[in-house]
């Protein structure tokens, strides 16, 4: 086995194993690498190993951030809820981590970072020497069974009385990927972001990911009149749709608009015959996002991040956005708070 350090945007044989890897998700991809690489300047490389044919049997992708304010690191993989490893073995995982730890060694960068949805724990700890960074939870909804089956599993209060009132409503659903739809998804945005005090990523992040990944994103808006109330952004990537981002107008949560919005994407997602809805990554610090997702009668999936060398500080990146936010970020006029997120995310991956 040969390891070998490839660039994943334009080696077609990185396609091929995220194509066939039964592991391998959207953040896998060239186009959701492509679209860090425009927004944020970050270098998408891939540790692979190859065997006698030249052909890669397992890979890791990552990021090199460069940041003067946060460190020199590698990342797999910046903003994505999770990043499994492709290999085919706990061996073939070491011998990958083990390259990208001698390299990081001797660059002199900060750290390098894994986010699996797959645990290898104790190889992770043990053989390769990194320690767990950060502990967050993933929800997936199982698609493989009939739509009355679903419905029976929500939440009979939280869930599925909201669906019925719904229809009640005379909501206006619209979807696509049109500027328009944007500029709808990216105001609710910053009222969501505002709300729960973080800056928001910037609108060059949503543009650029329309561009790069096309049919496999969708943005999705109801509205009450002229007056959208909520949105959402799906990722699809083989028989998984991802609930991204997801935005809404807190006048008008009586409406139920976020429901209405999951429970439309679940359906379509029925008719095309995939098999999970990915409700996301949520922090433990967010118990009631939690259980709005357990509503949804999705299973948890407990996921670690790991780094190596061990994390000096307990607090991310990100958690130092939030406080930032709760000091500073509250009143300042839309068109602040939008260039405030353009600036530091850049820094936070």
């Amino acid at each position: 086995m040969e390891i070998c350090c490839i660039d994943p945007l334009t080696d077609p044989r990185w396609r091929l194993l995220v194509e066939s890897h039964p592991d391998a998700s959207i953040f896998h991809t060239p186009e959701w690498l492509e679209a860090l690489r425009r927004t944020y300047g970050y270098e998408p490389i891939a540790y692979a190993s190859t065997c006698t044919a030249g052909h890669i049997k397992s890979g890791i992708p990552f990021c090199r951030v460069n940041s003067l304010l946060t460190g020199r690191r590698l990342v797999s993989l910046p903003f994505s809820d999770h990043c499994q490893p492709l290999v085919g073995n706990p061996d073939d995982l070491i011998a990958l981590l083990e390259a990208a730890r001698r390299d990081a060694e001797r660059q002199r960068l900060k750290y390098v970072e894994i986010r699996p949805l797959i645990s290898y724990e104790g190889s992770v700890q043990t053989r390769a020497k990194f320690e767990e960074s950060t502990r967050v939870v993933v929800h997936r909804i199982d698609l493989r069974r009939s739509e009355q089956d679903l419905l029976n599993s929500f939440h009979k209060d939280c869930i599925r009385r909201k669906i019925v009132r719904t229809g009640r409503e005379h909501l206006r659903y619209e979807e696509g990927r049109s500027a328009e739809l944007l500029g709808k998804f990216y105001r609710l945005q910053l009222l969501t972001r505002r709300r729960h005090q973080i800056p928001p990523q910037p609108l060059a992040w949503f543009r650029n990911l329309i561009e790069c990944l096309g049919e496999k994103l969708n943005i999705a808006v109801v509205s009450k009149g002229d007056t959208a109330i909520a949105s959402i952004i799906t990722l699809s990537f083989k028989n998984v749709v991802m609930d991204k981002y997801n935005c809404s107008n807190p006048q008008f949560n009586s409406l139920g608009g976020p429901v209405f919005l999951i429970w439309r994407s679940i359906q379509e997602s029925l008719t095309d015959g995939l098999h999970h809805f990915d409700l996301g990554r949520s922090d433990y610090t967010s118990p009631g996002l939690i259980a709005f997702k357990e509503h949804w009668g999705a299973a948890r999936y407990p996921v670690s991040y790991f780094r190596y060398p061990a994390p000096a500080e307990p607090h991310s990146h990100e958690s130092r956005l939030a406080a930032a936010g709760n000091r500073f970020l509250a009143t300042v006029p839309d068109s602040l708070f939008a260039a405030l997120g353009g600036l530091l995310y850049r820094h936070a991956g």
